[in-house]
């Protein structure tokens, strides 16, 4: 059995009387991308601080590559990289200068400072700019400077929090692609609220909402959570929208082309059966129909009214 990088068991925390977050248990594997999911002010940012060893836990533990975050912080933390959600970029310096500068704070042989700074930027695709400021740089490839800071020791470990944050389009393409290369020899923590965000890079998803992991799983299972509840289908002599309508369980109608619709069903209905059954009672001459799932987005919103333990 593939042994966790980072087993994350009953952790809790409470500022004076009121607990951010509440029994928190999971566990990061080897290699890939963990989503850490969650609105604003549901624990998110609570158990990623204490998982870097910014925050110290009221209860539970930590262990990162089987060392525990409490009782052995230094040795733990030299398998973290760490990327916050405002990159902490010197921008008088240099890229080279400031990956030099980085590897010497988390430890790294001088001997070998060159080399790592050499491997990071060429895994992050900014050896070209080597020699220019950071604040030349564009957005994107501050990110990505960023990002090379963070895995410039080699960690077993890597954190993200909101990465793509500010980037336009085809930057937030790029910085996703690279976290997926990344996640090909480390393993990685995504933080963040943005659901295409966790569908787009994850592997799997913890989602905290008001303190407690709602959903713990893979992306597919959060993806097949909720059961279809509408589906289009393609008429060559459909009826009218009314008559749709009309049909039992049928809630909502949707006029997309002259020849197709979306509608929408309750559930409980054996829908599908019962259109082919009218289609050919009609002639409506019924030739496609598609189960339509839920967005992610009603995913996330049902999970986060539920609060409970999945």
């Amino acid at each position: 059995m593939e042994e966790a990088v980072v087993k994350v068991e009953h952790l809790s925390h409470r500022y004076s009387v009121q607990w951010a977050i509440k029994d928190i248990n999971f566990e990061i594997k080897q290699k890939g991308t963990l989503g850490l999911l969650g609105s604003n002010g549901a624990g998110k940012s609570t158990t990623m601080n204490i998982i870097c060893g910014v925050l110290n836990q009221t209860e539970g533990e930590v262990y990162i590559n089987g060392i525990s975050l409490r009782e052995h912080p230094v040795e733990a933390k030299k398998h973290i990289g760490f990327l916050p959600q405002k990159p902490p970029l010197y921008p008088d310096l240099t890229v080279d200068e400031y990956l030099t500068h980085c590897a010497l704070m988390r430890l790294v042989d001088k001997r070998q400072v060159k080399a790592a700074v050499d491997k990071a930027k060429a895994r992050c695709g900014i050896t070209h700019f080597s020699r220019r400021l950071i604040k030349n740089l564009s957005g994107g490839y501050q990110q990505r400077v960023g990002i090379a800071q963070a895995i410039v020791h080699n960690p077993k470990f890597v954190i993200l929090d909101e990465p793509t944050n500010g980037l336009d389009p085809n930057q937030i393409i790029e910085v996703r692609h690279l976290i997926k290369e990344i996640a090909e020899d480390h393993s990685v923590m995504l933080s963040t609220h943005i659901l295409p965000e966790v569908q787009a890079t994850c592997d799997t998803i913890e989602m905290i909402e008001k303190g407690r992991v709602v959903f713990s799983g893979t992306i597919g299972d959060f993806n097949n959570y909720m059961e279809p509840n509408t589906f289009i289908v393609s008429m060559t002599t459909p009826p009218s929208i009314e008559t749709l309508s009309a049909i039992p369980g049928i809630t909502h109608v949707e006029h997309i082309t002259d020849t197709r619709f979306r509608m929408r069903f309750s559930s409980g209905q054996e829908i599908t059966k019962k259109m082919i059954e009218l289609s050919v009672a009609n002639e409506w001459h019924l030739h496609e129909i598609i189960l339509e799932r839920d967005s992610l987005d009603a995913v996330f919103a049902q999970l986060s009214g539920k609060n409970i333990l999945i």
